[in-house]
């Protein structure tokens, strides 16, 4: 696996960088790869099929310069920031057979994060389709892109992000997980009692061995 350690300053170039690395992949320019970003300041993030309107309270963003972006995976409307590590990983579904549908390729992906983070002392659960939590609250939110040979999936770990601007610019949403118990973001969010750097180490081990 290659990790890959170009660095942008806006969250616009690293999920265009996301997308870039997906495609490269697909015509067999790269191998597996990992990377790790976060952003500096706060951007939306809109999931391929989401719609500003619904989800975000545009005028809040505008009026704060928050930019409002879209990425080629599917999933729900985010807020990015400090306090929030980004995760991105490119294989291939010759890599293993899970990875050739959506739901046991989250499965695969996901368990063994868990696992792993278990060797931590965090206890994190498996929330379908895609979130894993701890004590019923999110911490992580992944999200998936898939060509015809290589996937894109992607995640977010919450470390010490401030909960409370999401209130400020995403409204509750209208689909939710089962688990959300129709909560607010304040009340369903959490952040992972970890430092970065740790984060990090974990999801690297983990996922260099899949």
């Amino acid at each position: 696996m290659d990790l890959v350690e170009q660095k942008f300053t806006t969250t616009e170039e690293n999920i265009a960088f996301d997308a870039l690395l997906l495609g490269e992949a697909e015509a067999g320019q790269r191998p597996v790869c990992l990377r790790f970003w976060e952003a500096k300041g706060y951007s939306v993030v809109l999931g391929k099929g989401c719609v500003a309107n619904d989800d975000i309270f545009t005028e809040r963003c505008k009026k704060d310069n928050v930019k409002i972006l879209q990425r080629i995976s599917g999933g729900g409307t985010v807020l990015l920031g400090k306090g929030c590590l980004n995760y991105s990983l490119i294989i291939p579904y010759a890599h293993n057979p899970a990875l050739k549908t959506i739901k046991k390729s989250f499965q695969f992906i996901l368990e063994k994060i868990i696992s792993d983070f278990k060797k931590s002392g965090i206890d994190l659960s498996l929330e379908p389709v895609s979130d894993l939590s701890l004590l019923s609250k999110k911490v992580s939110g992944n999200a998936q892109a898939r060509k015809r040979k290589f996937l894109l999936h992607h995640g977010t770990f919450l470390y010490d992000f401030d909960i409370d601007r999401v209130s400020f610019y995403l409204k509750n949403p209208k689909k939710y997980p089962a688990y959300r118990n129709s909560r607010a973001h304040k009340d369903f969010l959490a952040n992972l009692n970890l430092p970065r750097g740790q984060i990090i180490n974990v999801l690297t081990e983990s996922l260099a061995s899949l």
